[in-house]
């Protein structure tokens, strides 16, 4: 009996320090996440109180001025952004989908582990490389600098997030949807378009706009692809600005009028990005 009670007070006494230790882990997470979100918090914060007063009717109407003249805005870099990225989410996307199908559905395949590696591979480089990259195969060839470069260069960025990203939400569906489908006698790159992506869809769209928000952001590879261009351009062959280029040339500047549209354009950047993932979540929902 003695035995028995001991044995049963040694089970509790485990129990309840397994408890603690659970209880101890949830702490530190908790914490991290408050510092993780206290830090975005404060960062935001303080663009917020830099950037507001840039941001009024001739910021995104008006075209950059020298420093000194009244007025002026970054309409230029605000479209040459959404075109930029736009195009280079329109050439990364197919090959980043395909590359994460691939590693996902057909891991036999003696493509997988080489697309896998040079996946991580790009992953790790840094994006100027993706910009030298570009400038070797669009700007030399092209005799100049263009907003295809830079859309090019962006998009090598992309690639490789968008294809690890794939690869793990589509390993999450379950295997009896795949299986269902092959029942049926549909072939298997059937299957993989009518009921894998569209089951993974939400998670497909949470990768793409990772990928987006990643080169977004980027300035290092447009410097040597789109170059920048203080007047508003349509022509996809020829510089064209952006925001990120833009908000790298005006921090380095002497000005102090550059300086607060630099903390503007953060600003913007940072709606865009904002403002593209919760329509493309809107859109996933409908």
């Amino acid at each position: 009996m003695n035995m028995t009670n001991a044995a049963a007070k040694t089970k509790e006494l485990a129990l309840r320090a397994r408890y603690r230790r659970d209880r101890f882990m949830q702490a530190l997470v908790g914490l991290g996440t408050v510092l993780a979100l206290l830090v975005l918090f404060l960062v935001m914060a303080y663009a917020l109180l830099k950037g507001v007063s840039a941001l009024n009717l001739d910021f995104f109407t008006h075209d950059m001025r020298p420093p000194g003249e009244a007025g002026g805005g970054l309409r230029q870099a605000i479209v040459g952004t959404l075109i930029v990225d736009g195009l280079a989410l329109l050439l990364a996307l197919p090959f980043g989908l395909a590359a994460g199908i691939l590693m996902a559905e057909y891991k036999e395949h003696p493509l997988a582990p080489v697309v896998r590696l040079l996946g991580d591979t790009m992953n790790g480089m840094p994006a100027i490389l993706f910009g030298l990259l570009a400038f070797i195969l669009v700007v030399k060839p092209m005799g100049g600098f263009s907003a295809l470069s830079g859309s090019v260069a962006l998009g090598f960025l992309m690639v490789p997030i968008i294809a690890r990203a794939t690869e793990g939400v589509l390993l999450l569906v379950p295997r009896e949807i795949r299986e269902a489908g092959l029942a049926l006698g549909l072939p298997r790159w059937r299957v993989i378009l009518s009921l894998v992506l569209p089951t993974a869809r939400a998670g497909l769209v949470t990768g793409v706009m990772l990928a987006f928000a990643r080169a977004a952001g980027e300035a290092a590879p447009l410097l040597f692809t789109a170059f920048g261009n203080p007047f508003l351009s349509f022509d996809l062959l020829k510089p064209m600005d952006t925001l990120p280029l833009r908000l790298f040339q005006f921090a380095i500047s002497p000005y102090d009028d550059w300086h607060r549209l630099a903390w503007g354009a953060g600003l913007v950047l940072f709606a865009l990005i904002v403002l593209s993932s919760a329509l493309a979540r809107l859109a996933i929902r409908r």
